[in-house]
């Protein structure tokens, strides 16, 4: 089951949120509009418009990863 979650992230959040993703043995994606990068990927997380609402997509569940979107979270 895909989880997908809205989430807003800042340029000094860049490699907590690499390294959070690395962690979890699932393929994470992340995007905005139809630009879609791997969320492992620190250059291109960092391609990223921070100034927007980005998009995690994911098919696993990690708690620590889930916890720390938690915090990154916008409602919808």
């Amino acid at each position: 089951m895909e989880r997908q979650r809205n989430i807003r992230l800042g340029l000094n959040e860049v490699p907590d949120f690499v390294e959070a993703a690395s962690r979890c043995s699932f393929d994470i994606d992340i995007s905005y509009n139809h630009y879609v990068v791997d969320a492992k990927s620190i250059l291109g997380v960092y391609g990223l418009d921070f100034t927007k609402t980005l998009t995690v997509r994911y098919n696993g569940f990690d708690p620590s990863f889930e916890e720390y979107l938690n915090r990154l979270a916008v409602a919808c």
